[in-house]
């Protein structure tokens, strides 16, 4: 892999982000750890030297001693994400561990869109569980951290107590038949083909709201891929009504100083396994039959106005047997960040739900 390294002096200053930051080496799918283990805590490159260890950044607040809370983000977003949630919950006595995923914030971009895979993403963040030892997680997940975060608490169940499921989903392809998925593949393949490359982050949402295929996402999809004009803050910003701040919307462009640093952001969309003969939705079944028998508390928090993930929460609810019987909430007045738009509200129901099912 070629790696990009954002020059730290793109993150001096951001507003309401005092953290310190920590750094774990993970490896991608596949790979044999030198010295049986990738090294912890180090901000340099370990491993061979084709680079197959990376640097993870993650924030780690709050007491050693307290409960621990994953807080995973998703496309095109990073770490400071959270930074509105991360005082009430280290206030309460809660430790927060906040990673950016590789190709995001402060972590290693590799330069090539084909170096990140959903497998890749989720050893990753695999690596990084092990590394840091980390058990008895409640998890909070959003977007990409729930596609990422639920594979790894299915293929990890053992180092999680709670999971906290807002605005994201865990495609399957559900209810697509054996003998349907080339027909169905070849028709999603043909229709982003004829989409046209959008000039805006606003041209793309107007499209993908009038799309009355049921395959509107492939414009965000191809937007993401293709497009010159996509830039992350313009995004967040739409996504959040405009209510960014300058320092805000610098903020959340700082990890990519120009495009080579972007395949990461471009790519997370394309993985998304919406057509039928995507290679990783045998591994999103297999983690829904783990879910099927889930006891654990499971909780979403979908906030009433994405237009991207809005009526996902009714499978989470209705299968997952650990969804049953909880205090599931909509978040008012949010869209798809509904970190930005409603932290207090958010961080008020992860609290609530962590009391209402305290460790046995």
């Amino acid at each position: 892999m070629i790696l990009k390294r954002t020059p730290l002096e793109r993150f001096r200053a951001l507003p309401d982000y005092p953290y310190e930051s920590h750094y774990s080496n993970v490896l991608p799918a596949g790979s044999t750890p030198n010295n049986g283990e990738a090294s912890r805590n180090s901000g340099e490159l370990k491993g061979t030297g084709k680079t197959d260890a990376l640097n993870m950044h993650y924030l780690d607040e709050g007491p050693a001693d307290g409960e621990l809370i994953l807080c995973l983000h998703g496309q095109p977003t990073w770490s400071f994400l959270y930074r509105k949630m991360i005082p009430a919950f280290t206030a309460a006595g809660y430790r927060v561990i906040t990673p950016d995923f590789i190709g995001f914030g402060k972590s290693d971009k590799p330069s090539e869109r084909s170096d990140y895979t959903y497998a890749n993403h989720v050893s990753w963040l695999k690596g990084l569980l092990k590394n840091l030892n980390l058990n008895h997680i409640t998890l909070f997940c959003q977007d990409w951290g729930g596609l990422i975060g639920l594979r790894v608490a299915a293929e990890m169940p053992e180092r999680f107590a709670r999971i906290v499921a807002a605005n994201t989903g865990l495609p399957d392809a559900q209810g697509v038949e054996a003998d349907q998925i080339k027909t169905v593949s070849d028709a999603m393949r043909a229709h982003y083909a004829s989409i046209p490359v959008h000039q805006s982050a606003l041209d793309m949402a107007m499209a993908m709201a009038q799309d009355s295929t049921g395959m509107g996402f492939l414009h965000w999809v191809k937007f993401c891929a293709e497009s010159p004009h996509f830039k992350v803050s313009d995004v967040v910003n739409m996504s959040c009504g405009g209510a960014l701040t300058t320092e805000e919307i610098a903020a959340y462009d700082a990890p990519f100083p120009d495009d080579s640093y972007l395949a990461g952001a471009r790519q997370f969309p394309s993985l998304v396994p919406i057509i039928p003969d995507n290679p990783a939705i045998p591994a999103n079944r297999a983690a829904w039959k783990v879910f099927e028998q889930w006891q654990k508390p499971f909780l979403t928090a979908f906030s009433d106005s994405d237009p991207v993930t809005a009526g996902a929460q009714v499978r989470f609810q209705q299968t997952i047997p650990g969804a049953r019987n909880q205090q599931h909430v909509t978040i008012k007045g949010a869209g798809h960040f509904l970190q930005e738009q409603a932290p207090d509200s958010l961080t008020e129901a992860v609290r609530s739900f962590i009391e209402a099912n305290p460790l046995e």
